[in-house]
């Protein structure tokens, strides 16, 4: 007899970064392959969502439902909607736990500093993925990182992430089909080379800096620590890329096609 052990992405970004889009896409790319794939939905307060999630949040508390009721703004509904689920987080277990799936994608609040900078939000995360294998994902906007200085801060606030979450990331540049030729070359220069990244952060002539060219390029390449792969939510480009730097993290670059044995069983 045998069961399924899930390996779990976490797919965290700032707002507009394309965290539904790239589960959607993500999705149908496991699936295309052959890939046993669920999604859960953890942002109560999201309308539409371009995917089915086969576990929803917003079966056990809506964000919006919450706003009225406590007369809270748009982000205190979201804060406590977070805190309302963590508080029963045993359902949602269950419910994640039958689906028996190879892989679970779990898309998070759009308001990155409500769910990762909270307990809560953590809280959360550890409990439904337990003792299996998670890669989070950090979704960073192509076009907003085309500025060194904003490229620094988003690679900043992927690493602040990764502290709180705790579990190995990939940093994803998304939009990528929305750049010319000569920006995708721009950004994929600075992804690629720190020094590239530290000397163009320092000749920006908008940021007044507290540290010196030196520093700054020894913190870009602690920041380097971390995977980057650009891609496409619409186009699909670069997924062949992000599959195979999931699979490094939570399989060691094997497919994951069968099902482990149950060593109990």
């Amino acid at each position: 007899m045998v069961v399924k052990i899930p390996y779990y992405i976490i797919v965290l970004g700032t707002a507009g970064s394309g965290k539904t889009t790239l589960t959607s896409m993500l999705m149908n790319y496991l699936d295309s392959h052959q890939m046993d794939v669920a999604a859960v939905n953890l942002d109560p307060a999201v309308e539409e969502l371009p995917y089915n999630p086969d576990v929803d949040i917003r079966e056990w508390v809506d964000a919006r439902e919450v706003m009225v009721k406590r007369g809270l703004g748009p982000n205190g509904a979201l804060i406590a909607s977070v805190d309302m689920l963590a508080l029963n987080i045993g359902e949602l277990k269950d419910e994640v736990d039958s689906l028996k799936s190879n892989y679970i994608i779990i898309d998070t609040p759009g308001q990155l500093e409500i769910f990762a900078f909270r307990d809560s939000g953590p809280v959360v995360l550890r409990t439904i993925i337990g003792d299996s294998k998670a890669v989070s994902l950090f979704l960073i906007d192509g076009l907003y990182a085309l500025k060194p200085s904003n490229l620094f801060s988003a690679m900043l606030l992927s690493a602040s992430t990764f502290f709180r979450i705790k579990y190995p990331q990939i940093n994803v540049f998304t939009k990528i089909d929305l750049l010319s030729e000569a920006e995708y070359s721009g950004l994929l220069s600075m992804i690629e080379n720190p020094e590239e990244l530290a000397s163009r952060v320092v000749e920006d002539a908008d940021i007044n800096l507290m540290w010196s060219s030196e520093e700054v390029y020894g913190l870009a390449e602690k920041l380097y620590s971390f995977e980057s792969v650009p891609v496409s939510n619409n186009s699909g480009q670069g997924f062949d890329d992000l599959y195979a730097l999931i699979q490094r993290v939570l399989a060691g670059g094997e497919d994951y096609l069968t099902e482990e044995p149950n060593p109990l069983l």
